[in-house]
């Protein structure tokens, strides 16, 4: 019988980066200590830390008390986090975080906050997924890209400004906390980093068709070099004249999310003339 080698992760030893994830491991333990005490003020509330590695960002919301959950698909990672944080058995999930029924680990409503170093390749996903959730949660915070990080925060006017902003924007007050350098990371990433906090704001319901708000936002941006009187004509009535309407003459970048609210909502009353 072959007696299966064990993984230096399950021993202690450092975690291998793995490209195909987009591993970065950070190596800054005061930046680590930095990001988890954005959660500081949710302190009570369980956390959802996704992609945790070896830990560094987990050791700190453990050491702050944090009822902390770890979603985590890679093996060695795993067998890290079981070797070097027993205090986490039993909170490892096994299990692409996209997947996730968070509505099943966080039954009744239960109010919770995500956090992460997350993978620069699925970071888009990562916050579309949060969004499904916003009744729930009521703080995300983290590390990604510098750039998709400025856009989560841009504001209206702003060149960087785009899908995610408004859609964020539309349930969270959005801030952008700090630049982080390539060099605190193992293997060093091509681009500089930026953390973000997101905080659940008072808004219960856009007061417009929210499917058609969010259909709105992608189709202006998807062709974000048109004024939406081009970009949106195809979601009025066929043969009837567009609004002479001043948001129709704007590009969406410059529009804020109320204005957002109020093109769906003159889209949806040409429909039900």
């Amino acid at each position: 019988m072959v007696k299966r080698k064990q993984s230096t992760a399950s021993r202690g030893g450092d975690v291998r980066p793995k490209k195909a994830l987009g591993q970065h491991f950070l190596t800054d333990e005061s930046i680590a200590a930095r990001i988890a005490s954005t959660l500081d003020p949710w302190k009570g509330l369980p956390v959802m830390e996704v992609g945790p590695g070896m830990g560094v960002l987990t050791k700190y919301l453990l050491a702050e008390g944090h009822d902390v959950k770890v979603a985590e698909i890679d093996g060695e990672s795993i067998e890290y986090l079981r070797y070097n944080y027993p205090d986490l058995v039993g909170r490892i999930l096994d299990v692409d975080f996209l997947k996730l029924d968070l509505a099943s680990i966080y039954p009744d409503g239960q109010k919770f906050c995500v956090i992460g170093n997350y993978p620069y390749n699925i970071s888009s996903q990562i916050f579309f997924h949060v969004l499904d959730y916003k009744e729930q949660v009521v703080c995300c915070s983290g590390m990604l890209q510098r750039e998709v990080a400025e856009r989560f925060a841009a504001a209206p006017g702003t060149k960087s400004r785009g899908i995610l902003s408004v859609l964020l924007q539309a349930w969270y007050d959005v801030k952008y906390l700090f630049t982080v350098d390539e060099k605190v990371f193992n293997p060093p990433p091509k681009v500089k980093s930026g953390v973000i906090i997101m905080t659940r704001n008072d808004v219960t319901s856009l007061g417009c068709d929210e499917r058609l708000f969010k259909s709105v936002v992608k189709t202006s941006f998807g062709q974000r070099r048109k004024t939406l009187r081009n970009s949106l004509r195809g979601m009025f009535p066929a043969g009837v004249p567009l609004p002479d309407d001043p948001l129709l003459a704007m590009r969406p970048e410059q529009l804020t999310v109320a204005q957002f609210i109020e093109l769906t909502n003159i889209i949806t009353n040409y429909h039900s003339d």
